[in-house]
């Protein structure tokens, strides 16, 4: 039976960055689209699935599994031999993926998300308050100066390869960048190589340019 992912459709959520996961571990999947609008992930049917009614939520073979973080971890646990290897294979190294997905959970996601509803939010009014924009921007540049520093001192935030911490903070700023705000380049040299090198990986590339695809109909 092949895995189905349901979810949003689009680049910046949860199911995206699930959908980049089944993407680069090369793990064939149906994506079922969910109408949020329509509150589809509100009926009983989707509720059993998820008690709280949210996306993203994976079916693999009849084990049901929701929360983008842990589908992402059980992903590459699963298939660790195959396709790109997001897990080291020390204690130590998972450790450390560990630590960097901590602070990217506890530091980076919420003033993230703050911002980037308050810039979607700015741009549905006629005239932005460029002042409010610019208190919550100021909130995660702030997390970015010192992800500054630990970028100086190796490739990744996890050490020198790309894991699931770096992979996990591709979930929302496409709405800030879609809205023509750099921030994520605009820190300092050792955040802009990190994130250039983030957003330019192919299956990213091609998912924000054509959405949430399944590989499997």
């Amino acid at each position: 039976m092949v895995l189905k992912l349901y979810g949003t459709s689009e680049a910046g959520s949860g199911t995206s960055i699930v959908a980049l996961v089944l993407a680069e571990k090369q793990i064939p999947f149906e994506h079922i689209a969910v109408d949020l609008g329509a509150q589809e992930q509100k009926t009983p049917e989707f509720l059993a699935m998820h008690p709280f009614g949210q996306v993203p939520v994976i079916d693999d073979d009849g084990f049901i599994l929701y929360e983008s973080r842990a589908i992402c971890r059980y992903l590459a646990e699963k298939y660790a031999d195959q396709g790109t290897q997001l897990l080291p294979k020390t204690l130590e190294g998972r450790a450390l993926v560990e630590q960097a997905a901590s602070v990217e959970l506890a530091n980076f996601n919420p003033v993230l998300v703050r911002a980037g509803k308050e810039v979607f939010r700015q741009r549905r009014r006629n005239v932005p308050d460029r002042t409010l924009i610019a208190e919550v921007m100021a909130g995660l540049e702030a997390k970015l100066d010192v992800y500054e520093v630990i970028l100086g001192k190796h490739n990744f935030l996890a050490g020198d390869e790309f894991t699931l911490a770096d992979l996990f903070h591709l979930s929302y700023v496409v709405w800030i960048e879609l809205s023509g705000i750099d921030v994520m380049t605009s820190r300092g040299p050792n955040v802009k190589r990190w994130w250039t090198e983030l957003v330019s990986r192919p299956e990213w590339v091609k998912m924000v340019a054509e959405g949430i695809k399944g590989t499997v109909n």
